[in-house]
């Protein structure tokens, strides 16, 4: 196997092409994440109750379609799924900029968008899990999925470094453009992947029912799945409930505008980056399994910084918390996505992706509601510090699984019986 560290994979014209469309789709994603709520901060001067509505939308989707999305994608060629849903994707961002020139843009139309664009995402992101062991092999798993975290961090943080400037330059509307532009260019360069795997075999009595119920029990009887699944689940509820506020908190409370605000969500992709580039060296040192729960247990305390800061440069002390919880993220992310691609025999993986995603981010528009419902009860500050103590507790389902002393990734047992 070629060291991590060096090009490897990226000779391979096919990874080169998906790490390319995931290059631009993620800087599309990355704008969106700032570029959404500042449409409605700053152009519809929505408030902390709609902006928490804003959030669920945008992940409402997992919940709505998760998962049906696994069944479906099963059935068909991933590589198909992700082309067509980008485009989708790039045509739902257009209809913002076109309804602000036009004066019709609300934030039920705004709500609407973000509702459509997060259900095309569980399909694409299902579809994306899924093709990797295909295009990769199951041996350079953890390589491919370090190299593309690392991709993804890079976005991070020029995305927001893009997106910032941008929104004081031609407004926050006219900056969805840049990201419709990202997902329409992400499709066509997966169209150029000339790997194709074989059309899945229908089963002879395909039942939709069924095939959700086998993805489900699989992933239910395998005890380090159950942990990852249930961690992130609380992770992510508090993650929501904290982000959803934190743009509130850095635009009314900190009084940063747009670039300032780019800055520091920018210092959390530096964090993601960094995390990228350890996450192969911290799994192999401190082992596959107990990486996943020590690193939201050390850098998820350090959140608190953002609430304890004011206006001036104790905001920018603060982003290192925000860039060490991304770094945290990001080595957790690759080992434990290693591990699920692993243990999942190939007929099953877009059904145990979208579980894992409908389980793992069912309760993130949950998150949002209850961060927009804290931060119009009880401020922005104090959800700040609620969100950070949830993140940090969300270590425990996998201290107290077979997680704290798995040291290698497995790979699965066989296929489970056919139902």
């Amino acid at each position: 196997m070629p060291s991590p560290s060096r090009p490897g994979l990226l000779r391979d014209p096919d990874f080169a092409r998906l790490f390319a469309a995931t290059a631009l789709g993620q800087l599309g994603d990355r704008i969106i994440f700032l570029a959404l709520p500042l449409v409605a901060l700053m152009a519809l001067e929505a408030d902390e109750f709609q902006i928490g509505l804003l959030t669920a939308m945008t992940t409402a989707g997992s919940l709505l379609v998760g998962l049906p999305a696994g069944a479906w994608v099963d059935r068909m060629r991933k590589r198909s799924v992700m082309i067509s849903t980008d485009l989708a994707r790039a045509a739902v961002l257009l209809t913002v900029p076109v309804a602000w020139w036009a004066d019709l843009l609300t934030i039920w139309w705004l709500c609407t968008v973000a509702l459509v664009h997060g259900v095309l995402t569980v399909f694409f992101d299902v579809a994306y899990v899924s093709c990797l062991p295909h295009l990769v092999g199951r041996g350079r798993l953890v390589e491919a999925n370090a190299k593309l975290s690392a991709i993804r961090s890079v976005t991070s943080i020029s995305g927001p470094g893009v997106a910032g400037p941008m929104v004081g330059w031609v407004g926050a509307p006219a900056t969805l453009l840049a990201s419709a532009f990202g997902m329409a260019m992400s499709g066509l360069l997966a169209l150029g992947i000339r790997t194709r795997e074989e059309k899945p075999v229908p089963s002879e009595r395909p039942r939709l029912g069924r095939d959700i119920k086998e993805g489900l029990r699989f992933v239910l009887g395998q005890p380090v799945l159950r942990a990852v699944m249930t961690g992130d689940a609380i992770f992510n509820l508090f993650l929501i409930m904290y982000q959803t506020m934190l743009l509130v908190f850095l635009e009314r409370e900190i009084g940063l505008g747009s670039f300032g605000i780019g800055l520091v969500l920018s210092g959390m992709g530096c964090g993601a980056l960094l995390g990228a580039l350890l996450a192969t060296r911290a799994s192999r040192r401190i082992g596959q399994g107990p990486v996943v729960w020590i690193a939201p247990l050390v850098t998820c305390p350090l959140t608190v910084l953002m609430p304890l800061a004011r206006p001036g440069w104790s905001v920018y002390v603060a982003a290192v918390g925000l860039a060490a919880l991304s770094l945290g993220g990001v080595v957790r992310v690759v080992a434990q996505a290693s591990f699920q691609q692993a243990l999942t025999p190939d007929r099953l993986l877009g059904r145990v992706s979208a579980t894992a995603r409908f389980v793992s981010w069912g309760g993130i528009p949950l998150g949002g509601l209850l961060g927009g419902a804290s931060g119009a009860a009880l401020g922005a500050t104090a959800t700040l510090w609620v969100g950070a103590a949830g993140m940090t507790l969300s270590f425990l389902p996998n201290f107290l699984s077979p997680l704290r002393t798995t040291r290698a990734v497995p790979q699965h047992a066989g296929d489970p019986e056919r139902v």
